[in-house]
């Protein structure tokens, strides 16, 4: 039997994963008003194709509970925040999920953690904790991480499909780790050590940030002599060594936007390229605030409550807000003190900012300016209705005539 300990955006899916599959799961988080909703049919989030898949992990029998179980095997799917003074990994929720673990597990059981963590954090908060409370590395429990690499919006196939990475201090635990993801896992499964599939998942999530990045000040130094930094990226990657993204208002989510900070917290002094980057994307919602500021001047808009932002998720056709540069730029208008500006996301359900609408229309009605953070696939599809409004467009989503980018 498995215990998924964690039942956020990564462990739930997996747990149902695993369920739908045929292995026997029970899924814990102590969250005790989540697991409520889970026992009560209700998913916390949404997510394409999830509702199925949960229906048919509820027919294989999963389980949901605030109680960790015994157990042969426990996937730990926690939060794993950094500081951000000191950049460096918080380890709490990581560390109180093992000292749980250690209370229940059966003699043997491996421990997976998912989570994405920085390089060394197994070896520096994991096993100190194991030792301690007098378990045996290797006989009473074993250890593995398999990072997950999954993105929301795209959930299901990417658990399916995506190549995943296992590290274990044992071949053989790397091999029964393996077996149990292969049950859902048709991509390429690589076994290596535990420091090295840590660093591998910290690396992936920091290059593509060093690439936004680039594009991000692409945009820069082309606004600031008018040139079109999109026709620019678009000819460049034309070659097929080139592939440069897109810029953006900055970065978002838990993974991109969070992960680099680990290389910069554990190896100053060397990570350099990689604070750059951090910088530069941390910076977006800030020239994103200039941008408006301009072309409100030039147009003649005087009333900041006429201007409209459409999109507060930190990516398209998601419900997930977790480091938004919508965000980041309605704080960085509260340091400027500038209040008023609208607000629309209809992914977004409940009320989580001021002047927050919850109809297109409505919102539309009531703003000259409309700032498009996200480009949701519903503001795609209803473009026309933007037709005589100052469009300021940071995603290059929208084609009507006459609009502003980056």
């Amino acid at each position: 039997m498995i215990n998924v300990i964690g039942l956020g955006y990564i462990g739930l899916p997996t747990a149902l994963m695993l369920a739908s599959h045929g292995v026997k799961v029970v899924g814990t988080d102590c969250n005790r008003a989540l697991v409520d909703e889970l026992n009560a049919g209700r998913l916390s989030f949404e997510e394409k194709g999830l509702n199925e898949l949960f229906s048919a992990a509820v027919n294989a029998g999963i389980r949901f509970t605030h109680e960790y179980q015994k157990a042969d095997m426990y996937i730990v799917a926690v939060p794993t925040p950094y500081d951000k003074r000191s950049k460096k990994l918080d380890a709490c929720y990581i560390v109180s999920a093992v000292k749980e673990i250690m209370k229940v597990s059966s003699k043997g059981a491996i421990v997976v953690l998912e989570s994405t963590v920085s390089p060394g954090t197994v070896d520096k908060y994991i096993r100190p904790v194991l030792k301690s409370g007098g378990m045996v590395i290797g006989e009473d429990i074993n250890l593995a991480h398999a990072p997950e690499r999954i993105i929301p919006g795209n959930m299901i196939h990417e658990l399916k499909f995506n190549a995943r990475t296992i590290g274990a201090d044992n071949p053989d635990i790397a091999e029964k780790v393996k077996a149990v993801y292969s049950t859902f896992c048709e991509g390429e499964i690589v076994t290596t050590d535990i420091c090295t599939a840590e660093m591998t998942k910290v690396v992936e999530n920091t290059y593509r940030d060093i690439n936004i990045a680039y594009a991000n000040e692409l945009a820069k130094i082309c606004r600031s002599d008018n040139m079109d930094v999109y026709e620019i990226i678009r000819i460049a990657n034309m070659h097929p060594r080139v592939n440069i993204l897109s810029p953006g208002p900055g970065v978002g989510g838990h993974c991109i936007s969070v992960d680099p900070w680990f290389l910069v917290g554990d190896y100053p002094g060397l990570a350099n390229i990689i604070l750059a980057a951090r910088k530069i994307n941390d910076s977006m919602p800030e020239f994103v605030l200039e941008r408006i500021h301009d072309v409100m001047k030039e147009r003649g808009l005087k009333d900041v409550t006429r201007v409209g932002l459409y999109g507060i998720t930190y990516k398209e056709d998601v419900d997930d807000v977790r480091e938004s540069p919508t965000l980041q730029m309605l704080e960085c208008m509260e340091k400027h003190l500038a209040h008023g500006v609208k607000v629309y996301d209809p992914w977004v359900k409940r009320d989580i900012v001021e002047n927050q609408y919850h109809d297109l229309d409505k919102f539309l009605d009531e703003v000259d300016m409309v700032v498009i953070l996200v480009g949701h696939s519903e503001l795609k599809d209803n473009m026309h209705k933007l037709r005589g409004k100052i469009i300021l467009d940071t995603r290059n989503v929208c084609d009507l005539d006459g609009v502003y980018r980056l």
